[in-house]
């Protein structure tokens, strides 16, 4: 015990795993409730095999790279809107309410996506889709955040974050599965359906959260449910705490303003470390790995698409162990420090991957004008006059040309050795396949391209336990109660903001600057994040919901991170 409050230490995570047997209603609600951080990350997921297949099957999202970034990027959209949306829905009809929307809006555009006759149509099933994440991305935790004692709070909304990271390595299996099968994509994207009917008949059995209905006036209800979530010894404590909070919100009753919002220096404050957690989860540049996983594989040098999944199905299991990592260390380590160490390792990870995806680059294979020639009138038109003029090209000029048609990569056997440039069409591609030789359109074939995977595994070991989990706690239970849905709202609208411009911009920029310049972008991004955990996130390990608006009222920066805070000067009492 420090300053009258628990410590959250490494015992948090084993009476985390100890709720199972003493109170299994407490995990009942934390994982019925995660299903929503599941859905999450499925369609995180998902979308980086599938795109794989649509653009075999519709032949203009292959060749136009910013309608393979729509697909992508107007389900983020539909978040954007969703999370905006999902903010006022908590507030005033519940986070259960919320959470059953959300699944519904999934459900339908799962049956969207699948049946999808062209990329219009696939488009419009994103929307719903980005919707429905867009509101369960803050719901669901918050439910688990309101719902948690607050000994284990922290492991329990880490819960929520496996879970997304779970939903992202179930997608790349299922990808997988139907790589072989008729319709490929379609299945990937409708087998979503089902977690979210799942979750919509859980939800409907479970009650809803007790912090919001004590704030509502349903203080009975309140109470029932804190009962069976609490230990005897600590329910009278709970349920003083959380009427002290309430009564305090209740008189001041005008309605929220964004200028209320600013004036209040806990929620400012509050604002200014959850939106900046938000902002940089993203611009460090985790949903491009996530998104474009196979995409980068492809970049680094591996062509085919069913291996370019079965290597980014590594990174992705990396993420699940990561997060699983997190529910640890969140309560033992702290907020604050985690996402410090989380940082420098993903600025440690992207300097390797910019240097390697620059090797690459210098030292594609050549083309050779003999091997071309191979292909009778199938040689890439641009080489070809490029040739005449006694100009050298390698591989990547070769599928970077710009002139009409686009040309693709025949590699030798010995795939570093010089290959032919030729036009990027199915005859081509099949002739080539004929002789067993590589095809490439997206990346060259390197001897580097096994250090690029490392340095993505380093990326994703680093970032899952820190970043991939420490921004959703922190916004979870930063903010006084009243005001916790719409900033909760504003932080995750802020999300899917920043993913929708670094998921829409990715795939352009590897093409102008190159992935090499692209990962420095986020490497630098990335330094800059480390500065601002140090200068506006407090630590909020093991400190009560109703007590963290105390703390931010009377003291905010923290330089000196590494040392333990007393708590006694937030009690209110």
């Amino acid at each position: 015990m420090e300053g009258g409050v628990p410590e959250a230490d490494m015992s948090a995570f084993r009476e985390c795993l100890s709720l199972s047997w003493k109170n299994p209603y407490v995990l009942r609600l934390a994982f019925s409730a995660g299903i929503g951080g599941l859905l999450f990350g499925y369609d995180t997921g998902v979308i980086s095999g599938a795109l794989l297949y649509i653009r075999d099957d519709f032949k203009s999202v292959d060749r136009k790279t910013w309608l393979q970034e729509a697909i992508v990027s107007t389900a983020i959209a539909g978040a954007i809107i969703g999370a905006a949306v999902g903010g006022w829905i908590n507030d005033r009809f519940g986070r259960k309410v919320s959470i059953i929307v959300a699944d519904t809006l999934f459900f339908i555009g799962s049956v969207i996506m699948a049946a999808a006759n062209g990329p219009a149509v696939l488009i419009v099933g994103r929307v719903f889709v980005g919707l429905g994440v867009g509101m369960a991305s803050m719901a669901s935790p918050l439910y688990i955040s309101e719902a948690s004692p607050t000994r284990v709070r922290g492991a329990l909304v880490s819960l929520n974050s496996f879970l997304i990271t779970g939903g992202q390595f179930l997608s790349y299996l299922i990808n997988l599965a139907f790589t072989k099968a008729p319709g490929t994509w379609r299945w990937m994207l409708g087998v979503a359906a089902l977690p979210a009917l799942i979750q919509i008949v859980l939800m409907l059995s479970l009650p809803e959260s007790p912090r919001w209905l004590y704030r509502k006036g349903k203080e009975d209800e309140a109470k029932v449910i804190l009962k069976k979530i609490y230990e005897t010894e600590d329910y009278d404590n709970e349920i003083q705490q959380l009427k002290e909070s309430v009564e305090m919100e209740l008189k001041d009753t005008e309605k929220i303003s964004m200028m209320q919002l600013i004036k209040t220096t806990s929620v400012r404050r509050g604002l200014y470390a959850g939106v900046g957690l938000a902002f940089f989860q993203q611009f460090v540049g985790i949903n491009t790995v996530m998104y474009y996983s196979p995409s980068i594989v492809q970049l680094a040098g591996f062509a085919s698409n069913r291996t370019a999944l079965l290597l980014s199905l590594i990174t992705s299991g990396l993420n699940a162990l990561g997060s699983i990592l997190s529910i640890y260390f969140i309560d033992k380590t702290g907020r604050k420090k985690l996402a410090l160490i989380s940082l420098t390792g993903v600025v440690l990870s992207l300097a390797l991957l910019t240097v390697t995806f620059r090797q690459t680059e210098i030292h594609s294979p050549m083309v050779s004008p003999f091997e071309s020639k191979q292909f009778s009138n199938n040689t890439c038109p641009e080489f070809h006059t490029a040739a005449l003029n006694n100009q050298k090209w390698n591989c990547m000029r070769c599928i970077q040309a710009t002139n009409k048609p686009s040309c693709g990569f025949c590699a030798v056997h010995d795939k570093v050795q010089p290959g032919a440039c030729v036009i990027n069409d199915d005859y081509t591609k099949k002739q080539c396949g004929n002789e067993n030789r590589a095809w490439y359109t997206k990346g060259c074939p390197s001897n580097f391209g096994w250090i690029a995977l490392v340095g993505l595994g380093l990326y994703i070991i680093f970032f899952s336990p820190g970043m991939g989990t420490v921004p959703w706690v922190v916004n979870s239970e930063i903010y006084p109660l009243r005001y916790r849905g719409i900033c909760g709202g504003i932080a995750s609208t802020t999300v899917w903001v920043s993913n929708l411009v670094v998921s829409q911009s990715f795939l352009s920029l590897t093409e102008v600057i190159g992935p090499s310049w692209t990962f420095m972008i986020f490497g630098v991004i990335s330094i800059a994040a480390i500065i601002f955990v140090i200068v506006f996130v407090p630590e909020t390990k093991g400190v009560p919901i109703e007590e963290v608006e105390d703390m931010l009222e009377k003291r905010f920066v923290q330089i000196k991170f590494w040392k333990k805070r007393d708590y006694d000067q937030y009690q209110k009492h």
